[in-house]
């Protein structure tokens, strides 16, 4: 059990390629984290999700060229409960973000977009891959990649 003060959510919009590859990224980069960090409890969840989809095939293969298994993922909707069960939440989009604000009463005192703490050109918001060729599953992996150092520095400030 984690001593972290709650989950770490990622939402998008089906939860079978964005937020799932962004659990995935985040959970193997806490291994490398002191605890209580270490141990916080990461999910992903999406606002119009079909519980129980397998993760696409193409983020499934934009993981695994980097030694991450997406295989066993299973969508789930994102829900009140899970809501409040999260210190920190990462939307990919500004439109998820104002989905979640719209239609839940009591969310996290952070939500953020999972590139709000980036200072870059290419944006804050992680577009959706889906349907695309592999390779625009790699660049919204690279574009989640290069926003886990700044996450990771903030989280470290809630522990």
């Amino acid at each position: 059990m984690s001593n972290f003060p709650g989950k770490i959510l990622f939402v998008c919009t089906a939860n079978i390629c964005r937020s799932p590859m962004a659990q995935k990224l985040l959970e193997h980069a806490l291994k490398n984290e002191s605890p209580p960090l270490s141990s916080a409890e990461v999910d992903s969840a999406g606002v119009a999700a079909y519980p129980g989809d397998r993760a696409s095939e193409n983020a499934v293969l934009a993981l695994k060229k980097v030694g991450i298994d997406l295989a066993d993922h299973r969508s789930r909707i994102v829900s009140a409960s899970l809501l409040e069960e999260s210190a920190v939440v990462f939307s990919m989009t500004e439109n998820h973000r104002q989905i979640l604000t719209t239609h839940f009463s009591k969310l996290p005192e952070h939500l953020y977009l999972m590139r709000e703490f980036l200072s870059s050109e290419e944006g804050n918001e992680i577009p959706d891959p889906f349907g695309a060729d592999l390779r625009a599953y790699e660049a919204c992996r690279d574009s989640m990649v290069e926003a886990i150092p700044p996450i990771l520095r903030f989280l470290r400030t809630l522990t």
